[in-house]
């Protein structure tokens, strides 16, 4: 059961060959097993879970979805009434939401069960999942390795089959890194497909949430469910409902795939090379066809992306001022002093880090310098994508430059840690929708091979990584030892 597809449990459930309480204790006594190593979980309640199974069990076959009674873990920046949502910081460790985000409304709707809230680097902040206050996520096919960040909680959960998919999200390539690095699939949609409503801020203009599971199928059922106009949220965008499974069996002939000459370049890993080049190869087999594009200003979205996120961040980060919530120093002397020892105490130094950069490239005499410029240079790298479009349907590419690399590798050189995106931020910046899917090994370690597709192209980006997944079997590989 534990190596099964969404639509296989969700088979085996209809026809009564588990219940939903029996497959979520299934997955409650793996994490109970197995998270003591990996980290990947921060907050559990088995007796909310297990209730929460008896009642899908209620539904399954009775009026329920195709994802009813299926387990599904959160990433803990998602708010979820009456548990804890901490977003992986000592400034909200006690706080426990009042109010569930609007993609966790829409799970529940869907009558999944939730196993619990997954480990992430604090605040959305990092590339590794070396910064949250509750200590680093291990990646399952090496625990000497990083999972990738920020979502590294939710794709070590998935890689280990703690759970059978986890929702992410994704403000420079923080759904597809890590599932890059742990052997997944994940999916970052057009920005605005899916509400931000209750979803803790990072970067407002760049965050977007999207699953993370085995396959690309398993990504178009959870993106059909997760996907929806929310007024709540302004940045929601009004569109009719979408099967974003339609496209699963669409064939490839005729398929362009574009190659960004940029991709391809010095500082991409050896072997990463080779698996992509390989994967590549098999596409052409299926018929597609490959052709080079041009992306000149991607080399920038680096720079552009450490201007204009730690801008939004100082901004959204504000809140926390252990006024209202949050963590509130024990000791001071005045309001300021409140307010400082708070911040101090209760931000990490990446977050620290972030939001001083912020506050600077915001400051009088550095705006039209650093911020206004940075927001010319996204319209660029947005415009790139755009011409490379029109000779093409799809770009692909590696999605991170390496396989992951041992703690502490990067953490006293943020400028190395940040270009471990240097593949993923210009997509955000775009607001395109993007994917990682797994396409090889490099000593024993995933790689993963990335997918960019136009605006609200997900269901013809998820058919063609599916095809892909119908003729190889990397994202059906499980850590060694976990085959329990």
């Amino acid at each position: 059961m534990i190596n099964s597809s969404l639509k296989e449990l969700a088979a085996a459930l209809a026809a009564r060959k588990i219940s939903s309480v029996e497959l979520t204790t299934l997955f409650l006594d793996r994490i109970e097993k197995l998270n003591p190593t990996l980290n990947a979980f921060v907050t559990l309640d088995r007796a909310k879970a297990l209730a929460s199974a008896r009642v899908a069990d209620t539904k399954v076959g009775a009026g329920g979805t195709a994802l009813t009674g299926i387990p599904l873990a959160h990433k803990d920046i998602f708010c979820t009434a009456g548990w804890r949502t901490a977003c992986g910081s000592k400034m909200l460790a006690n706080f426990v939401s009042p109010y569930d985000a609007h993609v966790v409304e829409r799970f529940n709707n869907a009558g999944m069960v939730l196993l619990g809230k997954c480990n992430m680097d604090e605040f959305a902040m990092g590339s590794s999942n070396e910064t949250s206050h509750f200590g680093p996520v291990k990646n399952p096919w090496d625990i000497t390795c990083v999972p990738g960040g920020s979502s590294g909680g939710s794709a070590a959960a998935v890689a280990a089959r703690l759970a059978p998919a986890a929702t992410g999200t994704d403000t420079g390539g923080s759904i597809r890194q890590p599932a890059a690095l742990c052997g997944l699939t994940g999916l970052k949609p057009t920005y605005g497909v899916v509400s931000r409503y209750g979803m803790i801020a990072f970067a407002s203009s760049l965050d977007q949430a999207g699953p993370m599971a085995k396959s690309a199928e398993d990504c178009a059922l959870l993106l059909s469910a997760m996907a929806g106009f929310d007024p709540r949220d302004s940045t929601s965008l009004e569109r009719p409902a979408e099967d974003y499974s339609r496209d699963l069996e669409k064939p490839l002939a005729g398929l362009k795939i574009g190659l960004p000459r940029e991709f391809f370049g010095a500082g991409m890993d050896d072997a990463v090379r080779a698996a992509v080049e390989a994967a590549l190869a098999e596409y052409r087999k299926l018929g597609a066809t490959t052709v080079e594009v041009g992306l000149p200003n991607s080399n920038l979205s680096v720079p552009a992306y450490y201007v204009i996120a730690p801008a939004e961040a100082s901004s959204n980060l504000s809140r926390f001022d252990g006024v209202r919530y949050g963590h509130r120093a024990a000791d001071y002397g005045d309001l300021n002093d409140m307010y400082a020892k708070s911040r101090a105490q209760g931000f990490g130094d990446e977050v620290k880090r972030r939001i001083l950069i912020g506050t600077y490239v915001l400051s009088h005499g550095y705006y039209d310098a650093y911020y206004l410029k940075a927001q010319k240079i996204r319209r660029l790298i947005a415009a790139d994508f755009a011409a490379a479009f029109k000779d093409c349907d799809v770009i692909m590419g590696p999605t991170t430059p390496s396989p992951a690399f041992k703690f502490g590798a990067k953490a006293a050189d943020p400028v190395q840690m940040y270009l471990s995106d240097i593949y993923t931020i210009a997509v955000n910046l775009a607001g395109l929708p993007g994917m990682s899917i797994p396409c090889g090994f490099d000593n024993g370690l995933p790689v993963g091979l990335q997918l960019i597709a136009p605006w609200f192209g997900e269901a013809r980006m998820l058919g063609v990584a599916h095809q892909y997944q119908q003729v190889s079997d990397w994202h059906r590989r499980l850590p060694a030892g976990l085959e329990i």
